[in-house]
């Protein structure tokens, strides 16, 4: 008698503000969903950074632009989780998201300047317990990225380091035009 065991699936989550997305975003999500074996990603639209000024377009306005881009991406979708959780932090939303899907595995995913500035968010020690930390080489971070609190902090196994094509473009980049 084979005993099979059931292989979890495989989620990435990219969040942020998405003020406004573009063809970067799109680009590390192909890429993620490749290298990492990803059976599905999601795009998670957030009404504010906490760490970043108020957002430039409505919520209303980043989700159909989000949701524009990435016409056609069979395993990528958008959602916004602001009016389902009081609290706003990545952890609290990676927590409730886990609680929904018990039997995945979440890959969260972000860019190495985020992880510059990653031991300032709530609970973000707590956060490889939920999910693996996936950071994206961003032009100009690299040596920052891993010689952060964050990098330092979190052990070996709790992120991936992924030194894909860069694209150097960004929201703020954008909203500057």
């Amino acid at each position: 008698m084979q005993i099979r065991t059931k292989k979890y699936k495989k989620i990435g989550i990219l969040g942020g503000t998405f003020d406004p997305p573009h063809i970067g975003h799109l680009n590390i999500s192909k890429i993620s969903l490749q290298k990492l074996k990803l059976d599905n990603l999601i795009w998670i639209v957030t009404k504010q950074n906490p760490l970043k000024q108020k957002p430039y377009l409505s919520i209303k306005t980043r989700l159909y632009l989000s949701k524009k881009i990435i016409f056609g991406q069979k395993k990528i979708s958008v959602k916004c989780f602001d009016n389902k959780i009081k609290n706003k932090s990545t952890y609290n939303l990676l927590n409730y998201f886990k609680k929904k899907n018990k039997k995945k595995e979440l890959f969260f995913i972000i860019g190495s300047d985020n992880l510059i500035k990653f031991h300032k968010w709530k609970n973000w020690k707590k956060i490889s317990n939920i999910s693996k930390l996936v950071v994206f080489a961003r032009p100009g971070y690299g040596k920052k990225a891993f010689n952060s609190i964050a990098a330092k902090k979190l052990g070996k196994n709790d992120w991936i380091y992924i030194n894909s094509k860069k694209i150097n473009i960004s929201s703020s980049l954008i909203r500057k035009f």
